[in-house]
């Protein structure tokens, strides 16, 4: 599927741009031909270690670095002047900290979001797309909550949009990025020490950060605004992925795993659209497309469909060890 008319000539801005999602973002970029892209951040060392990355490329050209923070309004109100889209990837993620700083969370990923509305909406900016997480489902945790909360305020009604559209996307476990598996791995690894598994019968959606950018991309194709898109995903074992990983990764198909149990905070399953979202939930060959609540105040209809099943990795089946060999191989999941 082609992008072309959504992103050639277009000025984007990506906040938290210098996360693996950015990188990620610039090279399916390479691809299209926008006019400036725009990499909001506030670390300057990873803005400068991402600028000599893709100095070679003749991308480079387009990209300007910005430091900044979404919890500075001013800040982003100058940085979204004359944009076109923002794809907003700013966000704390680290469940164990934001544990024990949940209100430096809400800052960001709460006061933050809608620091980005305000100022999309000042700036007349056409679309938005909020990078979501499985997390803001039924959450269990602080980080959990902050995200379900940025998702509500990005779409909410609390300021007139006029013709900015927003929308989110919601992901389980992007392979390739910082907060998956693969990198911790691939140190353990390095170690010779053995593969941490938290419960055998854990098990995550896994998406490549390629079919990530594609969701946003598909995202701004078809919104209307208000929606959040879910991509469909092989369903995987954490056990099965490491034995096939670590396989792959090193010839040894016994390759020593350590149980440490889960964390506070952390699921055993992944959900990714709830059973009451599943009510208002369009479904396509590839994609979920969950609808904007819009009644508040009537209740529903007798013959509203109240008991659908919830998309999630308790109730889709997983892959089999051959079948997670084949895609890790087939996905270029090894670096």
């Amino acid at each position: 599927m082609s992008f072309s008319a959504e992103l050639d000539g277009k000025t984007i801005l990506i906040t938290g741009g210098t996360g693996s999602f950015g990188h990620q973002m610039i090279y399916e970029l390479m691809e299209y031909s926008p006019k400036k892209i725009i990499v909001y951040s506030r670390d300057e060392e990873k803005q400068h270690n991402m600028r000599e990355t893709f100095r070679k490329y003749p991308i480079s050209k387009k990209i300007d670095y910005i430091i900044g923070d979404v919890r500075d309004y001013v800040r982003l109100v100058n940085a979204s002047k004359n944009v076109d889209i923002i794809f907003h990837a700013a966000a704390m993620k680290q469940v164990p900290y934001i544990e024990s700083h949940p209100y430096e969370a809400v800052k960001t990923n709460v006061i933050g979001a809608y620091n980005i509305m305000r100022a999309a909406v000042e700036n007349k900016v056409d679309y938005v797309v909020g990078i979501s997480t499985d997390k803001a489902v039924k959450p269990i945790n602080a980080m959990g909550m902050t995200k379900a909360i940025q998702e509500k305020i990005l779409l909410g009604d609390d300021i007139d949009k006029e013709n900015t559209k927003i929308s989110c996307v919601r992901y389980g476990n992007v392979i390739g990025s910082r907060g998956s598996v693969i990198p911790l791995f691939d140190e353990k690894i390095s170690k010779q020490e053995s593969l941490p598994i938290t419960h055998p019968m854990m098990t995550r959606f896994m998406l490549t950060l390629k079919e990530a950018i594609q969701l946003v991309f598909y995202a701004i194709k078809v919104s209307e605004g208000g929606e959040i898109f879910v991509k469909k995903a092989p369903n995987v074992k954490i056990l099965e992925f490491a034995k096939a990983y670590a396989k792959i990764k090193t010839g040894n198909p016994n390759y020593p795993l350590e149980y440490v149990g889960i964390r506070p905070g952390e699921k055993l399953y992944e959900v990714l659209v709830s059973s009451e979202e599943m009510r208002r939930t369009v479904q396509k060959e590839d994609y979920f497309i969950i609808k904007k609540q819009t009644n508040f105040y009537d209740s529903e209809s007798l013959n509203e469909k109240t008991s659908l099943e919830e998309y999630s990795t308790l109730t889709e089946p997983s892959i089999d060890y051959n079948k997670v060999e084949k895609i890790i191989e087939e996905e270029k999941w090894i670096n």
